[in-house]
């Protein structure tokens, strides 16, 4: 063992200097220099390592930090109660403006609620310090927010048989089409369960539980009966939808893995949730912004091959999704996404504060300063305020990328994320010279939010046509919110209805021609 120790502590030690002449000394420096640049790109490299390990291991949204997040709200919650139930009653305090300082103020409650009066009037008739007669001299009016619990309602439809007296011919009214046919359940209560396990994350076993407890039992089998008969009736809504997508000009691809239970052993396998975003609100448009959502068993590139097999435009992606060989052909456009760029680098400075990266990350930042100040406009201002303004910030980030990766070691991190955006500059580019093309593709990563925190509550699918079914509801749900429409409040309509007209008018049930309305203004990148 000493001889080992000794053996390893002679090769660190520095030769007699005095002995050495000038090449030698130089040679020596440069040897411990390029030792120390090696072990310094080693730790750098392993703390990314350790941070992309906690991704992994939590999650890509880092699921464990949102539980985090999660517990330290009911912490404040708990705080807040019980300084609420220590504080004394308003009468009882000494200085009302403390506390009217120390709350947040009270939001006037939504005007269209349904109001209820009631008036408590002074259980005096007359005066009572002298005896005479009382008028009205005004009122104080106050408001009490209450709940009124969800509930059941039977609705019996009752078809009268009418008999012709003199032939005995009988005369009655079909009946109405339901959402599921010879179902028990009604379009309203359908939407319910439909947003609360895809929208609210329910699972249908705690459907049925609250259900219970409400005096109605629903088994979990019967809640999946009518998920599996809406979706098969929702469908030819969905084909439609997924046209009107496919017709743009330019989309946002992208995709998520999702655990999906395999047939046969009881163990997990990965499928995978494709989504495809119409919305170019950004760039001036007032058509209407769109999501479809599609399903596969695995990643491959044939999948999203498939979908877009009849598309030709601009598709904005990340280039490692499985989308990276569709502009081969030249039908399909690519545009990189910068937030990917942007991304990368805000990880090497989180892990070792990379001064590098910390540039990057200025200087893209003033590229979103840019797209900031240009969002809602036409495509053609887009384009000529970024040939003036963002075309020579682009140029100089390119020739600094190129002067920096020079200097670096080929193997370090801060070398492989400007290697990822060289990589892909001419595609990274192409929103500076296309105002329809936004700089990310946030788009599709907000449109894939309720998938991902769909996954932390219950696998996703119980088998590949679970998740065909479930990219059905998404589909819809997904749209209704970019439109600033209500899903249950949509899904209900659309039930009540879609057995009703002709399949060729089915268009008519889209989000926007249900309830058209002014959408929601895009969100920022």
């Amino acid at each position: 063992m000493h001889g080992a120790d000794n053996t390893g502590a002679n090769a660190n030690q520095l030769p007699d200097l005095d002995s050495l002449d000038i090449a030698e000394l130089k040679a020596l420096v440069l040897a411990k220099q390029s030792e120390l640049d090696s072990r310094r790109t080693e730790i750098e490299n392993l703390k990314l390592f350790i941070l992309k390990l906690k991704r992994m291991q939590f999650g890509p949204r880092s699921e464990k930090f949102t539980r985090d997040i999660a517990q330290l709200e009911l912490q404040l919650e708990d705080l807040e109660a019980a300084q609420a139930a220590a504080e004394p009653e308003p009468a009882q305090q000494a200085d009302k403006q403390q506390r009217a300082a120390r709350k947040p103020a009270r939001r006037p409650l939504p005007a269209d609620l349904p109001r209820e009066t009631e008036t408590i009037e002074p259980r005096q008739k007359a005066c009572p310090d002298c005896g005479g007669g009382l008028k009205l001299l005004g009122a104080d009016v106050s408001e009490t927010l209450e709940y009124i619990p969800a509930s059941f309602k039977v609705i019996r439809t009752v078809r009268p048989k009418l008999s012709c007296a003199c032939c005995s011919r009988i005369v009655q009214e079909p009946a109405p089409n339901r959402p599921i046919a010879r179902g028990l359940a009604g379009a309203g209560l359908l939407a319910h369960v439909l947003v609360a396990k895809y929208a609210d994350h329910l699972p249908l076993y705690r459907q049925s539980e609250i259900f219970e407890r409400q005096g109605i039992e629903l088994e979990r089998s019967t809640l999946a009966d009518w998920v599996g008969g809406a979706s098969r009736t929702l469908q030819p809504l969905v084909d439609e939808l997924m046209k009107y997508v496919l017709s743009a000009e330019k989309l946002h691809g992208d995709d998520v893995p999702v655990p999906v239970l395999e047939p046969g052993n009881g163990k997990t396998k990965t499928g995978r949730l494709w989504t495809y975003v119409r919305d170019d609100r950004p760039a001036g448009s007032e058509e209407p912004a769109a999501v479809w959502f599609a399903y596969s068993p695995d990643r491959k590139g044939e999948h999203p091959a498939g979908h877009l097999e009849k598309y030709a435009g601009v598709l904005q992606a990340d280039g490692d999704a499985g989308f990276n060989k569709l502009s081969e052909k030249g039908r399909i456009v690519e545009a990189a996404c910068w937030a990917h760029v942007r991304r990368k680098f805000h990880d090497l400075y989180q892990a070792h504060r990379s001064p590098i990266a910390k540039e990057a990350l200025e200087r893209i930042g003033q590229l979103y300063g840019i797209e900031q100040e240009i969002r809602g406009r036409s495509p053609a201002e887009r384009k000529e305020v970024r040939q003036a303004r963002s075309r020579a910030l682009l140029e100089a980030l390119h020739i600094w990328w190129k002067a920096t990766l020079a200097k670096l070691s080929q193997k370090s991190d801060v070398a492989v994320a400007i290697r990822y955006a060289l990589d892909r500059w001419s595609a990274l580019l192409r929103f500076c010279g296309d105002g329809r093309v936004e700089m990310d593709n946030n788009a599709a990563e907000r449109a894939l939010r309720a998938v991902a925190l769909g996954r932390k509550n219950y696998r996703f699918a119980g088998s590949d046509a679970g998740g065909e079914r479930a990219v059905v509801i998404y589909s819809l749900l997904g749209s209704a919110k970019l439109n600033g429409i209500d899903p249950e409040t949509y899904l209900s309509s659309v039930l009540r209805c879609i057995a009703d007209p002709p399949i060729n008018r089915i268009a008519e049930l889209l989000p926007w021609n249900l309830f058209p309305a002014t959408p929601p203004a895009a969100e920022a990148a």
